[in-house]
């Protein structure tokens, strides 16, 4: 790893002792700047476990969400808290592993007696912490693992959902990929839920327009050496290169691709794009057409300016990025629905959560952005684009549309999901 590759990684990374010391008032204090409020003797907190991997290959995308939520809990408290009571945030480390986010869900609830829990990056956690809230009777809301079965066919009465699923991210930017480079694609896939459901969505799209897929191959989490897989690629030489992993695996395969020279005579693109990706790249290695979940340059759109500046004035400059809001959205949601529930019964607080409209300080982006009470899923846009090669921090990304989530959702009765209704 060259130095300006280190010193772009080291960027998106924060130290996980700094994190874990910041789950609390004391700790957020500390780490956003701001003194927690005084609260009385007898106001006991509103508890929100959150499980998300600080370490693994997912760690800048889980570290984001956290920073995101810690924000919104600085921000509540500041408020006034919820109901009048105190919010407070505990954060274990998933390590992307689903085994271990269940684990330390169960440690949230004996031990911290969370009131919800929220988080996730892997969808395979996300799966299983949805069926262990679900077991115990307690909200869960879902940050950042997009496979499309959690909000479809297994669906959860106690699970909700504020990243899009894989249908809406594939969908956002299908049509500018086919009809711009071409129908005859090959598919690199991350080997597991979300990338495999990436694939499966992608695939079916591109069958309606009588496209192809000419290849394709399943990379392990973790890869690091993805050149047997693009000696294939030039092989069959297809006019998409769609690309679908994740976290740290997305930004090896791309500089990789580079190395090989592939973006130079094959078109790479794909579904989920990141701000933490695009900053740990090179400039050689920033390329693609990809969908971003939500961006801060929104020049038209009101409260996103003051949201971006008041986010950079607590994190030494850092802009938000997609994972940031979803850690700021959920937060402010659950608190939301606790304050419309007027309780934390997790029951109470499902029902109000359903149909839940984030207004547009919270929302800050177009349209109507709202909980589908069918589902559980966050109608959230799309912000379809290119990558900058030469852009600079954090002009990364030229959004090229924001798509909203309504239209581009499978309906409700397309999801597989089917929720007992009183």
């Amino acid at each position: 790893m060259n130095k300006e590759d280190k010193r772009d990684l080291d960027h998106v990374s924060m130290d996980r002792r700094t994190l874990i010391k910041a789950g609390g008032a004391a700790g957020l204090a500390a780490l956003l700047g701001t003194q927690p409020q005084s609260w009385g003797a007898g106001e006991n907190p509103v508890k929100i476990g959150m499980i998300d991997p600080i370490t693994s290959t997912f760690a800048a995308l889980g570290q984001s969400e956290i920073k995101g939520a810690q924000f919104a809990e600085a921000e509540i408290n500041k408020a006034g808290g919820v109901m009048g009571r105190p919010l407070q945030i505990f954060v274990e480390d998933s390590a992307g592993n689903p085994g271990t986010a269940v684990d330390k869900a169960s440690r949230l609830l004996s031990q911290n007696k969370v009131d919800f829990l929220m988080g996730t990056v892997n969808s395979a956690a996300s799966l299983a912490v949805s069926q262990f809230a679900n077991r115990h009777d307690k909200l869960f809301v879902c940050t950042g693992g997009h496979v499309d079965s959690l909000t479809g066919k297994e669906c959860k009465t106690t699970t909700f959902r504020t990243c899009s699923t894989t249908w809406m991210l594939t969908a956002g930017d299908f049509e500018t990929l086919y009809k711009k480079f071409g129908k005859k694609w090959y598919f690199l896939t991350t080997d597991y839920a979300f990338g495999q459901s990436e694939q499966a969505d992608y695939t079916t799209q591109l069958k309606k327009v009588g496209g192809t897929v000419v290849g394709g191959a399943l990379a392990p989490v973790g890869t690091t050496d993805f050149s047997s897989y693009l000696i294939d690629v030039k092989a069959k030489s297809p006019d998409v290169l769609c690309l679908l992993l994740a976290g740290n695996d997305q930004v090896n395969a791309m500089k990789q691709i580079a190395q090989f020279g592939i973006n130079k005579d094959i078109a790479v693109g794909g579904a989920l794009f990141e701000l933490e990706q695009a900053q740990a790249l090179p400039e050689a290695a920033r390329y693609g057409w990809w969908t971003m979940e939500w961006y801060w340059n929104q020049p038209k759109t009101p409260h996103v300016a003051d949201f971006v500046n008041r986010f950079k004035a607590a994190n030494k400059g850092e802009y938000p990025t997609a994972r940031v809001w979803f850690g700021y959205a959920t937060t402010h949601a659950i608190k939301l629905a606790v304050e419309k529930a007027k309780s934390t019964d997790t029951a109470k607080v499902v029902k109000a959560m359903e149909g839940l409209v984030l207004p547009p300080e919270i929302a800050l982006q177009p349209g109507n952005v709202f909980y589908r009470p069918q589902d559980h899923q966050l109608m959230l846009g799309m912000f379809p684009g290119h990558v900058i090669q030469t852009g600079k921090y954090p002009n990364l990304f030229d959004v090229s549309a924001i798509v909203p989530g309504e239209t581009i959702a499978l309906p409700p009765s397309q999801t597989g999901c089917v929720l007992p209704r009183a």
